[in-house]
């Protein structure tokens, strides 16, 4: 993540992988997906959000997160496609990241798959505890999907907007997402959709949660 409300690019790490997490199998940290990057595109991207007033840092020396590797490494296992990573603002504001974008809507038109990758539901605390029989009861997340598909399929950009800028206050918010770091990646997907309606394409349920994926256009 970014300090100071910087959003970083990575436009071609020098490291293939990077993991942040923790308490997995020792195998899963010699996972690699040794995708090219693309500066010319993170020049491009950058260029977007500069001009939309955010500040960006580009930074070489750091590898795919495991929410870039992970997902992309089960789509494309050839790691043949060129791919620019670019993280979150630290303040996880969710009006900026919608604004940031709709920055970036003009990459699609120029060829660019825009990708926002996390969970709708990511209160892994709960999850573990319920998985061992904990006090906690049974994960649900029922009451905040039925709520996000709504704000994502809503045919109304400018209601779709408003809603997901207060997810928060939404049934089961904090529930499904104490932190919202796996969430706001949406937001971006969703600014740049700009007046396409969302999609819900998947509805799987993990350890309990449920756990859903859309698309624009």
């Amino acid at each position: 993540m970014g300090r100071n409300g910087c959003l970083p690019c990575r436009p071609a790490p020098r490291r293939r992988c990077c993991s942040t997490i923790r308490g997995f199998p020792p195998h899963t940290y010699q996972l690699t997906w040794p995708a090219p990057g693309d500066p010319p595109l993170a020049a491009r991207a950058s260029e977007l959000l500069n001009g939309a007033g955010f500040e960006i840092r580009a930074d070489a020396t750091r590898g795919f997160d495991h929410g870039v590797f992970v997902p992309l490494k089960v789509a494309l296992p050839e790691a043949d496609i060129p791919t620019v990573q670019l993280s979150l603002r630290e303040d996880l504001d969710s009006e900026a990241h919608l604004a940031a974008g709709r920055a970036l809507a003009p990459l699609r038109d120029e060829g660019v798959l825009i990708i926002g990758s996390g969970n709708t539901y990511h209160n892994m605390g709960k999850m573990m505890r319920a998985m061992r029989g904990g006090p906690d009861g049974p994960v649900n997340g029922g009451d905040f999907d039925r709520w996000l598909t709504g704000a994502v399929t809503h045919e109304d950009p400018g209601a779709r907007r408003a809603m997901l800028a207060a997810w928060d206050r939404a049934p089961g918010a904090r529930d499904a997402n104490p932190r919202e770091e796996h969430l706001i990646p949406l937001h971006v997907v969703a600014g740049a959709a700009l007046a396409d309606r969302g999609e819900k394409t998947l509805e799987d349920h993990v350890l309990g949660a449920v756990e859903s994926a859309f698309r624009f256009g």
